[in-house]
């Protein structure tokens, strides 16, 4: 019954509109929050890849192996960090936090790797988002990785201790991969107060609605409805209601034929006694 009353055929419109439209609109601006947290976490990483690289070059141009496995080796122990890795143009792990993966060699197949080697002829630069992978390391754990390339310098290629030409444009690659926990805390925080926050904007709106159009609409035709009930049954009335806008325009169109109709009546009744 309630849904075929006019409340309910008010209300339900509007409360599916709005549900409709707040789901949109919640869901466009989670995916585009969650777009910027990944940039930016993808951005901090990059960044972090490109201090690394800097702070292990003049190691790395007095052939210091011992302090920048040192170095590595300290990075791969903060909190956060899964591996950190420098590998040979040949893919060849030459410093690792993790000693096992030393003198091993990468799959170049892989997502990290595949970028730049899918051609016949490897990639020498990426853009900062090409360089990022998202995968789940054997842990279970999953991961936000950037590979960094090292280029060739001149600083490089002109020591006496290398034997890198000038030609060659890269020297090794930094892979180094932070944990996603962090991030996807972050998301499902954000998603459950978007929750919270929708179903609160849902039933303010909804209420706000309902509470309005009781006061100006139903309660006006309630009383209305009660004039009109009255004026059928012949029972005495108080006179119309007292209306605002259109309903008041209504109720004093109703009281003119609440007139009419007396007015006929009370004719009729003057003839029925004259013909008796």
């Amino acid at each position: 019954m309630f849904l075929k009353s006019l409340a309910a055929r008010a209300i339900v419109p509007v409360a599916v509109a709005v549900t409709g439209f707040v789901i949109i609109c919640c869901i466009l601006l989670y995916t585009v929050m969650k777009t910027d947290l990944m940039n930016d976490a993808v951005r901090d990483e990059t960044n972090l890849a490109g201090t690394i690289v800097k702070s292990t070059r003049y190691t790395m141009l007095k052939h210091d192996r011992d302090t920048l496995s040192q170095i590595i080796s300290n990075i791969g122990q903060q909190k956060g960090v899964e591996h950190v890795r420098i590998f040979n143009k040949k893919g060849l792990i030459m410093f690792s936090a993790d000693p096992m993966e030393v003198n091993r060699f990468v799959d170049k197949k892989t997502a990290g790797c595949i970028g730049c080697h899918a051609g016949p002829v490897p990639a020498s630069t990426l853009g900062a988002m090409e360089q990022v992978r998202h995968f789940t390391n054997g842990r279970g754990a999953k991961i936000i990785a950037i590979t960094a390339p090292i280029y060739n310098e001149p600083a490089c290629y002109n020591t006496g201790c290398h034997v890198h030409s000038a030609s060659q444009k890269i020297l090794g690659t930094l892979d180094i991969g932070l944990s996603g926990e962090p991030l996807l805390k972050t998301l499902a925080l954000m998603r459950s107060r978007m929750v919270l926050f929708s179903l609160m904007v849902l039933l303010l709106t909804i209420g706000g609605v309902a509470a309005l159009l009781r006061r100006h609409v139903f309660e006006p035709l309630r009383e209305l409805k009660d004039y009109t009930a009255k004026i059928s049954q012949n029972a005495p009335d108080d006179g119309l209601p007292c209306l605002s806008g259109e309903l008041n325009g209504l109720a004093k169109d109703i009281g003119g034929i609440v007139c009419k109709l007396r007015e006929t009546t009370a004719e009729l009744n003057k003839l029925k006694d004259h013909q008796t």
